[in-house]
């Protein structure tokens, strides 16, 4: 099982759109997915048409009141389960101050769940405080989305700072191991060049024995897309609201490279095996006996007797005589083979030759 933090300080750079729409592509793949929302404004409860002042559970009782996460969760489509959120979870951080473990809560009662699950993807809220802080303890990897701006550069050295905070405290096993850039716009400069400033940012770091040593930058780029900004006014994911808009086509092939994260090298060799054909054998003729080919000869012998005094008959028929009858008799034995048709068209012309010397 995956479980994996979606998280960036910065608001409004796509973690609850990446968080539903990969879920729903993952779950498509026949993937089971559970999604955890623990932000207090519930974006992402609601965007799958959830209200939140109707759960009777959520994630506030799983933090607050000991509830278990089997107990809490909602099942909304084929593969997909949630946790949904609602306001009361703004006062979860007060409440949490005086708990002891009060970090490590989700991861236990992550631990605690028994039931079939792929993937459980943690929707966090915008900021570092508790709620935070216990996605990023029960978390084993962080999907970091983000815009391609200026901005978002000192926010991701400020998260990345956090994490290391975090791996080195509460959870050793924690690590960035993907961004994922969202509403971009390839037409504009500043794109690229806040890809390639990130690029290189993460090349530095690649010996360092850092949370994000192993990150990877999704080749994916999610671009901006009106239909995406629309499906959560309706409930639904960009598969069920547009599947054939440029929202639906990146997500989904996002899901893809997610899916070849978890096989690794395993997948790359089954697709190279697959594209190399099978070497074709070579089969050497067999030779025939002394027998076999005397048979053979006797065959074309008697053959080659039948169609010559085939063709006599026929010379003589047609009132060739006998001249006609030496000429075919000193045919080369090349010609021994000539179809009957052909034998009697010669000796058909020949008679008429002679006919009309006469």
């Amino acid at each position: 099982m995956r479980v994996i933090a979606v998280t960036n300080q910065k608001g409004g750079v796509g973690k609850t759109t990446s968080t539903v729409n990969l879920a729903a592509a993952l779950a498509a793949k026949g993937k089971k997915v559970i999604m955890i929302d623990l932000d207090p404004q519930a974006h992402l409860t609601t965007f799958l048409g959830i209200s939140p002042f109707k759960l009777e559970l959520s994630s506030y009782e799983l933090l607050c009141q000991n509830k278990k996460l089997s107990e809490c969760l909602v099942d909304i489509r084929e593969n997909i389960r949630v946790l949904g959120s609602g306001i009361n979870l703004t006062a979860a951080e007060q409440e949490l101050v005086s708990v002891v473990g009060r970090e490590t809560i989700l991861r236990d009662a992550i631990a605690e769940y028994d039931e079939p699950c792929d993937y459980v993807f943690i929707d966090c809220p915008p900021s570092l405080g508790m709620l935070t802080l216990n996605a990023l303890g029960a978390a084993k990897e962080i999907f970091i989305p983000m815009q391609p701006h200026f901005l978002s550069l000192q926010g991701l050295s400020q998260l990345l700072e956090s994490v290391t905070l975090v791996q080195r405290r509460i959870n050793p096993e924690l690590e960035v191991s993907g961004i994922v850039f969202c509403m971009f716009d390839s037409r504009l400069s500043l794109s690229n060049e806040v890809v390639s400033e990130i690029e290189s940012f993460v090349e530095q770091h690649r010996e360092s024995p850092c949370p994000w040593q192993k990150i990877r930058i999704f080749d994916t780029r999610v671009r901006r897309n009106v239909k995406l900004a629309e499906s959560p006014s309706y409930g639904q994911t960009i598969f069920e609201y547009e599947k054939s808009s440029n929202g639906a086509e990146d997500y989904m092939a996002l899901c893809e490279e997610v899916i070849l994260m978890e096989g690794g090298d395993n997948l790359a060799g089954q697709k190279v095996k697959a594209a190399v054909p099978e070497p074709e054998v070579q089969v050497e003729p067999e030779q025939a006996t002394p027998q076999e080919e005397a048979a053979a000869a006797e065959t074309v012998a008697q053959e080659t007797a039948v169609s010559e005094s085939v063709q006599e008959q026929r010379a003589v028929e047609t009132g060739g005589g006998e001249e006609a009858v030496n000429e075919i008799r000193e045919l080369p034995a090349d010609n021994a083979q000539v179809s009957v048709q052909e034998q009697w068209s010669v000796s058909e012309n020949t008679g008429m030759g002679e006919n009309n010397q006469l």
